[in-house]
């Protein structure tokens, strides 16, 4: 048994790598929601025209489904990461605690 102390678990290698890991995710995946929603914001600011056009054959324009899309992309970033919590960090979290109860 390790110690049970705080500082044990914060100086512990795999506990280290578990927040460099989570830290990584957390990080590529806000940066990929940041570059996707201030794009459609981008969009909005420099390039109402573009938005603004019709689909072919239908009264909806650009600006609707592109809106929608970042809408449900930013859904399935979230579902990756619950996905990523649920399936490889709730794991080692949970071995993690098993090495240091006493």
């Amino acid at each position: 048994m390790i110690g049970t102390t705080h500082h044990a678990i914060l100086d512990d290698p795999e506990f280290k790598e578990l927040a460099q890991q989570k830290n990584k995710v957390s990080l590529i995946l806000t940066v990929v929601e940041l570059v996707l929603y201030f794009g459609f914001i981008g969009l909005i600011a420099y390039n109402k025209p573009f938005l603004a056009q019709k689909l072919e054959g239908s009264a909806i324009t650009y600006g609707i489904p592109i809106a929608v899309g970042v809408i449900i992309l930013s859904w399935i970033l979230t579902g990756i990461y619950i996905f990523w919590a649920n399936s490889v960090y709730d794991e080692k979290v949970k071995r993690i605690k098993n090495r240091f109860k006493g």
